[in-house]
């Protein structure tokens, strides 16, 4: 399948411009179909047939192996969850935190990559640590000296305010040394990069499937490194049948790796969308995907100035940062026109987030659209 085919399978993209892939993608006909396909089964059929709990944990094994797949990973090291920010809490509320125990954070974190630290900061007395950086870059030095004597480091591979790529192998490298558990928000980089959870070494990688995939909100994931459990003692801060090795046992006893960041009974639904999307972008083929991204990036930013793009000129991501005086009203203003972007908290500017199923004609609107 080549992009421009998926394209014509998505009913969102019949019409305006559509440039915000990385605050929600929207489905193509083949994962809503799964999604909806699934449910129905789940409640039509498995109650008088398999059952309605094996025909769940079925999907869930599926989203697992494809979750695993595009990671890079063993199923065994998949977990399930809602979202993003989901995956993180349930990491933050799995360590034994003291007060005076460190954090390390950039300032370039999403808030899921910042909330959870906050509220630990205010009830546990945690050192939040944050990385000041320049124009979506870190700086290595820094992460050194900040990561002395911290228990964890949180970390983006893509940054959603500049599109930029993080040395998240560097980054690891320099918290192992430290002793510091490594937790990566990779959720802009499924469905437009490659990944390899095994280069980056990291501890935790957390995603969802509703971005770049193009799957239904609620298919979140997180991966956990073989051993990482033990060799931090993290113990989930909500526990059910899922999470343990038999519910019905005199002791419970969590399962052995991230299975048990898995609690209870979910719908099925996201998770048979999640895999039908991650089957869709595997047809796409990833380095398809991420050529066409830069060649159409490289039309977007061919057209602005170097004072008003704030992402590398050179290509790292779909996500491209274009300051502007007004960023809420210059959203409004380019959605009345049938082309959607988001504004930015910081720095002022507006977000285009540049896909493979996007067209020639989509950036040359924007570009013609921001000289009115």
């Amino acid at each position: 399948m080549t992009p421009l085919e998926f394209r014509e399978t998505v009913p969102a993209l019949e019409s305006d411009a559509y440039l915000n892939w990385g605050a929600g993608g929207p489905s193509p006909r083949r994962v809503v179909d799964a999604a909806n396909a699934s449910l129905e089964h789940h409640e039509y059929s498995a109650p008088t047939d398999e059952g309605m709990y094996p025909a769940a944990f079925e999907v869930y094994d599926e989203a697992r192996a494809a979750v695993a797949s595009l990671l890079g990973a063993t199923a065994e090291e998949i977990a399930l969850t809602d979202s993003t920010t989901d995956g993180i809490n349930r990491v933050a509320g799995a360590i034994d935190w003291g007060e005076g125990d460190i954090v390390v954070r950039t300032d370039l974190e999403h808030s899921a990559g910042i909330l959870p630290w906050q509220r630990l900061e205010r009830e546990h007395g945690l050192d939040v640590r944050v990385l000041e950086t320049e124009g979506g870059r870190l700086d290595l030095e820094a992460v050194k000296s900040a990561v002395d004597g911290a228990t964890l480091v949180c970390v983006s591979s893509l940054t959603w305010t500049h599109g930029t790529r993080l040395p998240v192998e560097k980054v690891v490298d320099v918290a192992r040394d430290a002793g510091a558990l490594v937790l990566v928000d990779a959720v802009q980089a499924p469905g437009q990069v490659p990944i390899d959870v095994r280069e980056w070494g990291a501890d935790v990688v957390v995603g969802a499937g509703h971005k770049w995939l193009c799957g239904p909100f609620g298919s979140g994931f997180l991966y956990v490194r073989d051993g990482v459990v033990d060799e931090r003692d993290l113990v989930p801060p909500a526990i059910g049948y899922r999470s343990v090795v038999d519910e019905n046992a005199v002791e419970y006893r969590y399962e052995t790796g991230a299975r048990r960041f898995e609690v209870a009974t979910a719908s099925p639904a996201p998770y048979a969308g999640l895999t039908a999307a991650v089957s869709c972008f595997e047809d796409v083929g990833v380095e398809t995907v991420e050529d066409r991204i830069c060649a159409l990036t490289d039309r977007l930013k061919s057209g602005l100035s170097e004072e008003r793009l704030l992402s590398p000129r050179s290509f790292e991501s779909g996500l491209v940062t274009i300051a502007v005086d007004d960023p809420e009203a210059t959203v409004e203003r380019l959605a009345a026109q049938g082309i959607v972007v988001r504004s930015l908290p910081r720095p002022e500017a507006i977000r285009a987030s540049v896909h493979a199923f996007n067209s020639r004609g989509d950036v040359d609107a924007l570009l013609e659209a921001l000289r009115g």
